[in-house]
C-alpha cells in the first residue's frame, strides 16, 4: 500500500538526505530538511567523492551484497538523473585497470580476486583482459606506458557536485522546506505528536555518532586537477602495492584523483607525504598531469560502521537512521534509497534481502497518518 500523505523531517542534507527529500516530496509528502551547513554541502563526504559506480572494481574490498547494490545503481542512476530538471554528467564507459611491470604479481592477484567475485555476483559483466593492442584501442594515450590491463564493462561515474546542486534545485521546485545552518538531532522531535513530523529520517553520517556510537571516520584525500593535455576517457585505476590510485575524468578536462584511506576522523589538510604519493602516481599513469593545474586538495571522512557495511535501523517509532555508506556512497545510494522507501511504505523491504542489508526495524513502524502535519 502506498504511503499516505505524511510529513518528514530529514536530518542531514548530504547525498542520502537530498535524494530522500526529492523522492518523498515528489510523492506528495511534506518534507523539511535540516543541515548544519549550506546548500554547498561543505560538511558532507559527498562533496569530496569521485562518485564512481564501480561494483566489480570495489568487490576487491567489500561484500557481495554491496556489489549487488552497486549493480542496482547502474540502472537506477539514469532514472534518478533523468527526473531532475538540471543536467548532471553521467558516464557508463567501464573502468580500466593498469599496472607497471614490477607490479605484475599484484595485478595477477587482483585479477584472480575479481574473477572469483564476478562468479559470486553473476549479473555483473565479466572483466576483459587487454593486451597491448586492445589497451591501445580502449585508451590510446596509455598504450605506450602500459603493456596490458583489465577492462570492467558497464561501470560508470557521475559528477557529484553537479548532482548535489541539481538536487537543491529540485528540492526548491518541489517545495521542500530547507533549513540550512540548522543542525538537529532526533531527540528534538516527537514523531506523530501534534505539530510534529510523522517520520524523522536521520542521514547525518558522522554527525549521528551521538546516537550511533559505533560509527567511525575513514579519512580520504582527493585532488582535483585541470589537465587539458590528458585525454583519459573513463575512470582508470593503477595497481600498486602501497598506494593504488583512481583517476576519474569529469567534463572539461577536470580529473578527480584519489587513493588514500586512513583510519581517522581527522579533517586537517592533506599531508605532504600522501600528496606527493598521489601526484607521483597520477604522473606515472599520464605524464601530462605534470602540466595540469591543481584546483583543490580536499580531505573528508566517510561514515563507517565496524563491519564497513551500510545499515538502516529504527531506534523508536517514527525514527529511521540510514548510515554507514563508507567509501561507496554514490555506488550504493540508489539501493539505500529504494530500501528506505520500501520500509516507509510496507514496514519491511524485500530488496534488503537481495543486498544483505542490515535492517533493525524494532519497534514496528507507526501506522501511516491520514494527513500530513505541519511543524516548524
Amino acid at each position: 500500500m502506498p504511503l499516505q500523505p505524511s510529513s518528514f523531517a530529514i536530518l542531514g542534507a548530504g547525498l542520502m538526505g537530498r535524494l530522500l527529500a526529492v523522492e518523498l516530496a515528489r510523492q506528495g509528502h511534506r518534507v523539511d530538511i535540516y543541515d548544519a551547513g549550506s546548500p554547498a554541502a561543505e560538511n558532507s563526504a559527498a562533496t569530496v567523492a569521485a562518485a564512481m559506480l564501480a561494483p566489480l572494481a570495489e568487490s576487491a574490498i567489500t561484500e557481495p551484497g554491496v556489489v549487488r547494490m552497486g549493480h542496482h545503481a547502474l540502472t537506477r542512476w539514469p532514472e534518478l538523473l533523468g527526473a531532475l530538471s538540471e543536467p548532471v554528467f553521467f558516464q557508463q564507459a567501464g573502468t580500466l585497470i593498469v599496472w607497471h611491470r614490477q607490479d605484475a604479481a599484484e595485478a595477477q592477484r587482483l585479477t584472480r580476486q575479481l574473477e572469483a567475485n564476478q562468479h559470486k555476483v553473476p549479473e555483473l559483466p565479466a572483466l576483459q583482459k587487454l593486451d597491448g593492442a586492445a589497451l591501445a584501442q580502449a585508451e590510446p594515450t596509455l598504450a605506450q606506458r602500459f603493456a596490458q590491463g583489465l577492462y570492467l564493462p558497464g561501470e560508470g561515474q557521475l559528477d557529484n557536485r553537479q548532482l548535489l546542486a541539481a538536487l537543491v534545485v529540485e528540492m526548491q521546485r518541489l517545495s521542500v522546506h530547507m533549513h540550512w545552518h540548522t543542525p538537529q538531532s532526533p531527540e528534538a522531535f516527537t514523531p506523530g505528536a501534534p505539530g510534529q513530523p510523522d517520520w524523522v529520517l536521520d542521514c547525518r553520517g558522522l554527525g549521528a555518532k551521538g546516537q550511533w556510537p559505533a560509527l567511525r571516520g575513514v579519512r580520504g584525500e582527493v585532488v582535483r586537477i585541470y589537465a587539458p593535455d590528458v585525454t583519459l576517457q573513463r575512470p582508470t585505476r593503477l595497481v600498486h602495492p602501497r598506494y593504488p590510485i583512481y583517476i576519474a575524468p569529469k567534463e572539461d578536462h577536470l580529473f578527480v584523483i584519489g587513493a588514500t584511506e586512513i583510519e581517522s576522523d581527522d579533517l586537517s589538510p592533506a599531508s605532504v607525504r600522501s600528496t606527493l604519493e598521489l601526484l607521483s602516481a597520477a604522473y606515472a599513469v599520464h605524464p601530462s598531469f605534470a602540466e595540469g593545474r591543481i584546483l583543490e586538495l580536499a580531505t573528508q571522512c566517510r561514515p563507517t560502521l565496524p563491519d564497513n557495511l551500510p545499515a538502516i535501523r529504527q531506534p523508536r517509532p517514527g525514527v529511521l537512521e540510514i548510515n554507514g555508506l563508507y567509501r561507496h556512497g554514490f555506488m550504493i545510494a540508489p539501493a539505500m534509497l529504494d530500501v528506505t522507501l520500501e520500509v516507509l511504505n510496507a514496514g519491511q523491504s524485500q530488496l534488503s534481502q537481495r543486498f544483505d542489508l542490515a535492517l533493525d526495524l524494532e519497534p514496528a513502524p507507526l501506522p501511516p497518518p491520514s494527513a500530513a502535519a505541519a511543524f516548524a
